[in-house]
């Protein structure tokens, strides 16, 4: 661990959209400044992720100073949307949990569902602190997170990466292969580690922040996704339930709970602090 490096950093403003690749990035308690903190729901309050609609990946949004994004899709003019005035919140579920958001203005709901073909609405989490608890089973007390599916960070390796397509080359859907990372939409990719060496991790240290890690991040449909055309295939779902299963879940990259705040930039060193 040496040698291992931050490769790359990624924030989904609007979570399931394509995000952006800073250089650097502050770290919040609930995850990076400005990631999921918008999310699509449909009409009956559920949120919308690429799981139902996978043309989602083509969707990207751009963030812009004081909260707000700049949205673009195939076919569709750009829209900025402001942060709305905290004049009500709306419940969401996410994942089955219930969490108040604030609905954006009319016009952009009605560019998303244009967009989408289908009624859905944009929201925004205003509190972040407060909205959202770290899953139960394995959060502390007082951890929460934003739009994210579950944990505040999710952290990849570049070398598992290549392990990974170097198994699916072997595979029947070798003409699937290589992957790229964004399959994964991680938080940080990590270079210059041996592949899978996040197993044995249980505390690393990125620059000056320090994360815990709180599980491996089971993988979904999402995966399956190309992101740059949204059509779907077998891998890497096909190859990790014989390389990489545990528990019923199929693996790849680690959550993360950031345990104090920080920056964290391209090139910072990653250091095991606790290893498993």
């Amino acid at each position: 661990m040496g040698n291992a490096v931050v490769q790359s950093i990624h924030v989904h403003p609007v979570k399931a959209f394509r995000g952006v690749a800073p250089r650097s990035a502050v770290v919040e308690p609930w995850g990076l400044a400005g990631d999921r903190r918008w999310t699509l729901i449909d009409d009956g309050g559920k949120v919308v992720t690429q799981r139902e609609s996978p043309r989602l990946a083509l969707a990207a949004a751009e963030p812009l100073a004081g909260g707000g994004v700049r949205l673009s899709a195939p076919g569709r003019a750009p829209l900025t949307v402001e942060v709305p005035k905290p004049a009500g919140t709306i419940p969401v579920d996410v994942f089955r949990a219930k969490v108040e958001a604030v609905p954006a203005a009319a016009a952009a709901h009605a560019w998303c569902s244009a967009y989408l073909e289908t009624d859905v609405r944009l929201v925004h989490m205003d509190d972040p602190a407060v909205r959202r608890a770290v899953a139960p089973d394995y959060a502390l007390p007082g951890e929460t997170v934003s739009f994210a599916d579950g944990f505040p960070l999710l952290v990849t390796a570049a070398a598992s990466l290549d392990a990974l397509n170097s198994l699916i080359a072997e595979g029947p859907h070798a003409h699937e292969g290589p992957l790229p990372m964004d399959r994964f939409r991680p938080n940080l990719v990590v270079a210059g580690t041996e592949p899978w060496a996040e197993d044995g991790w249980r505390r690393i240290s990125v620059g000056d922040v320090v994360f815990r890690v709180a599980k491996p991040s089971a993988r979904c449909v999402v995966t399956t996704t190309d992101q740059d055309t949204a059509a779907r295939g077998r891998e890497p779902l096909h190859t990790l339930a014989r390389h990489r299963r545990m528990g019923g879940k199929v693996l790849f990259g680690l959550n993360l709970v950031p345990l104090g705040p920080g920056t964290v930039g391209v090139g910072d060193p990653v250091r095991v602090l606790d290893p498993r």
